[in-house]
């Protein structure tokens, strides 16, 4: 959470009574709406249904507008159609969430409605809330009544009443502000999951706030204005390998199962691989090799099981009978290469001293991630594919990067980034087309902005966790083209079963499974499913309703605030239920979530 800074309490004097807003006007009155969103942000936060730590709606929202509201804060200009334009263009690259991106295209609207006037009355103004409302429903893909677009709709149908009598700004506003506060309050009567949780909905809330702020510039009233820094993500760049002819080294798997990566000294566990279905956990070290396999009729799952049997750990061998890729950690890379070699031509080879890779990566700085982001950009356009990806903690981030991604956005639960940020990653990595991984659902209607704002060809693959996003990039197919590849990055995602362990952030009663503040609880795919005291009671229970029984691999990835030793104890005792699975320990370094588990 962000710091608070002092708040000063500032009258904007105006007329009581006035007919007629010009940009200076509506200036004032964002200023002050957007203030006093930022009052009320930890309030509009604590109506959040789900009792994750999350993208909190309030502080999402306040983002936006802080975005939007420094485009105009030194501005001078008298125009407010220029004012309106101003405020969307900010809101857009600035917005925050899915709460965020719907409010810039409330504001996008409004810039539509008051396109070219100087001036404004309150029918101009209800003209163009009716067109913030329609691009609210518009930015959603299903629409949602009981939300924060039932509250723009009717309050945009409020405005038009109050024009069609001809009431001024104060007037119209007044029924503005009141028609939200009544929708605000009937949201828990149209969503059911409301109601249950005795909150009525965030979003709304939080429009409704902006709405009560401007009402109170357009009354005179004194208004405390208090719009703290807001923090952003770092971009950080992926240090991967490029294939022939300059593309991203991201890895084809036809056969290669999705969600299962290759790990590394630092930050994983790795299953020794005996038998089929046989794990032991162990700490490794030795080297990590990695190359290309250019051959003809390769076997894939004849060249993998080899190299396990040579002592290959936490091997993946993907692609077809032409081209492989291979990635495995060994203690004698000399014998897998002179296998490679006997197959086939080897390309791009790499071979990392894993134990001195792991205290150079303990030690790496921002420093270094800024040059690696600098040499990123001196790199030539090409027409080849890059991917963006959306990651929290530095060990997912390293998975991430060794999968070949281009640049990384930093962020997820409760640090959604920018779609500023996502723009920006597009626009630096040296392709011509580009997929982004979201990783998180409540950053996918950002990611979806990011294509109208460049001339690449973007392509959103919508992945909701970034075992979806690991499964996205090992789907990817280097010698097939941009649509072969959006589809097939969207279809593996699908494959993949995610399971979170995290605490509970409040209190609340959804659907059978009722949550207390501080219980432990465990959702599949973004699901509530468990609440208990014990951890380990929950990540049984929660195993359970996934039907691991049904599954073959796991993934565990543990997070910041869970040791090495703890994780290994926690694969073990999954191990014991469940022999028939085999189980990858790998550190994510994600915050929040103390496991996230991939099941295939």
């Amino acid at each position: 959470m962000q710091e608070q800074t002092p708040r000063t309490t500032v009258r904007l004097h105006r007329p009581r009574r006035i007919s007629v807003f010009d940009g200076q006007d509506l200036k004032r009155a964002m200023l002050v709406g957007a203030a006093w969103l930022e009052e009320h942000r930890e309030a509009i936060n604590a109506l959040n249904v789900f009792p994750v730590p999350d993208g909190d709606t309030g502080s999402n929202m306040s983002a936006t507008m802080q975005a939007a509201i420094r485009q105009i804060k030194s501005s001078e200009e008298t125009s407010a159609g220029v004012i309106a334009a101003k405020l969307a263009h900010g809101a857009l690259l600035g917005a925050r969430g899915n709460s965020g991106v719907i409010l810039s295209q409330i504001l996008r609207g409004l810039a539509q409605g008051l396109d070219k006037k100087e001036t404004f009355i309150a029918s101009d103004l209800a003209a163009a809330l009716q067109e913030a409302s329609r691009l609210a429903y518009r930015a959603v893909i299903k629409p949602v009544e009981g939300t924060i677009l039932t509250v723009v709709r009717e309050s945009a149908e409020a405005a038009k009443i109050s024009a069609d009598r001809d009431d001024d700004l104060v007037g119209m506003m007044q029924e503005v502000v009141t028609t939200a506060r009544q929708s605000v309050a009937n949201t828990p009567n149209l969503l059911p999951l409301l109601k249950q949780a005795g909150v009525v909905d965030a979003g709304g809330q939080g429009y409704c706030t902006l709405l009560e702020g401007i009402w109170r510039y357009v009354r005179g009233e004194a208004v405390t204005m208090a719009p703290s820094p807001l923090p952003t993500t770092p971009l950080a760049p992926a240090t991967g390998s490029t294939l022939p002819g300059g593309q991203v080294s991201t890895i084809n798997r036809d056969t290669c199962p999705p969600g299962r990566v290759p790990t590394t000294s630092q930050v994983s566990i790795p299953a020794t691989q005996t038998k089929k279905g046989r794990v032991t956990i162990e700490e490794e070290f030795g080297y990590e090799v990695v190359f290309l396999l250019r051959g003809e009729k390769l076997d894939v799952e004849r060249i993998r099981q080899a190299i396990i049997d040579m002592g290959g750990v936490s091997t993946v061998v993907a692609g077809d009978e032409k081209m492989l890729k291979v990635h495995t950690h060994t203690q004698t890379p000399g014998k897998i290469l002179d296998y490679g070699v006997s197959l086939g031509s080897l390309l791009d080879i790499n071979i990392e001293n894993l134990q001195e890779q792991s205290l150079a990566y303990a030690a790496e700085s921002e420093a270094e991630h800024a040059s690696e982001a600098e040499a990123a950009s001196r790199l030539p356009m090409t027409h080849q594919i890059a991917i963006v990806a959306v990651v929290a903690g530095p060990g997912f981030e390293k998975v991430f990067r060794e999968l070949g991604v281009s640049a990384i956005v930093s962020g997820g639960q409760t640090m959604n980034p920018s779609i500023e940020e996502l723009l920006t990653a597009v626009n630096d990595v040296p392709a011509n087309q580009v997929v982004i991984l979201p990783n998180n659902g409540n950053v996918i209607l950002s990611a979806g902005q990011v294509p109208g704002l460049t001339n690449k060809e973007v392509y959103i693959v919508p992945t909701d966790t970034m075992p979806q996003g690991i499964a996205a990039l090992l789907g990817f197919n280097f010698n097939a083209d941009f649509s072969a590849n959006c589809k097939a990055m969207t279809e593996a995602a699908k494959k993949i079963q995610t399971v979170e362990i995290t605490t509970a952030v409040r209190s609340v009663h959804i659907g059978n499974v009722r949550v207390r503040e501080g219980d432990y609880i465990g959702l599949i795919n973004g699901n509530l499913a468990v609440a208990g005291q014990t951890m380990e009671r929950v990540i049984d229970d929660t195993l359970q309703r996934l039907d691991i029984d049904h599954y073959e691999i796991v993934t565990l990835y543990y997070g910041e605030d869970v040791t090495l030793q703890q994780a290994q104890e926690t694969a073990k005792r999954i191990k014991g239920r469940y022999s028939q699975i085999e189980i990858d320990v790998v550190d994510g370094g994600q915050p929040y979530y103390a496991y996230i588990l991939s099941a295939e």
